[in-house]
């Protein structure tokens, strides 16, 4: 037991790190002020900021609807899932800095390739760390609830895995077509979303209640 921690802070500390970062992505849309005296021509030039905002959105709303997931059907987490679970955070935490890259030099035909590269890495790298947050978690089926079935963790197993080979599919597209990977990854971020594994009901603790939604 001592190297197993209750989950109820890591997945509090966990919604935290997900709410910063997805509150981030708004705080790179800007109007510049030579821009102003056309201003409908101006909200419309910033496209790859809403483009980037969106795709970073999706992508993270999906990764939390998994975590969530993930950590309902947890009793405990141990050493490994603690320590990939941060590498997660910090990932995600990171992704508005390639976001911002992305839509800034997505433009410039000397940038555009390597930036929507990078954000295709950093998305990539993203979305394979909560397929090795449930990998370390099958590991060890005892960290499980113990009605957890099988079912349930083949489905989820499916549904974490698949978006990482897309993405790198996209990178390397980006290396050809910078723009057409860039709508790309957000076709895969809202297919992730799609896809993200249903919650668990919260059994009553009493019998007889009704079971809250999950």
């Amino acid at each position: 037991m001592g190297k197993r921690w209750e989950t109820g802070r890591i997945e509090a500390f966990s919604d935290g790190v997900f709410a910063i970062a997805i509150t981030l992505l708004v705080l790179d849309i800007a109007i510049p002020g030579s821009e102003l005296r056309d201003l409908w021509r101006g909200i419309a030039h910033q496209w790859p900021s809403y483009l980037g905002y969106v795709t970073s959105f999706l992508t993270i709303g999906g990764i939390w609807l998994a975590h969530h997931a993930i950590f309902r059907r947890l009793r405990y987490a141990d050493n490994v899932v603690m320590r990939v679970n941060l590498l997660l955070l910090m990932a995600v935490s990171f992704l508005p800095f390639p976001t911002r890259l992305m839509a800034q030099a997505i433009r410039n035909d000397n940038a555009e390739r390597a930036a929507v590269v990078f954000y295709g890495i950093s998305l990539f790298v993203t979305s394979a760390l909560i397929s090795a947050l449930w990998g370390a978690v099958v590991r060890d089926r005892q960290l499980l609830e113990p009605d957890v079935s099988d079912r349930e963790v083949s489905a989820i197993t499916i549904a974490a895995t698949p978006n990482a080979g897309l993405y790198v599919i996209a990178t390397v597209l980006a290396i050809l077509v910078p723009k057409v990977a860039a709508f790309g990854y957000m076709v895969i971020a809202a297919v992730g979303v799609l896809r993200a594994p249903a919650a668990r009901r919260i059994e009553s603790q009493s019998a007889g209640e009704p079971n809250p939604p999950a």
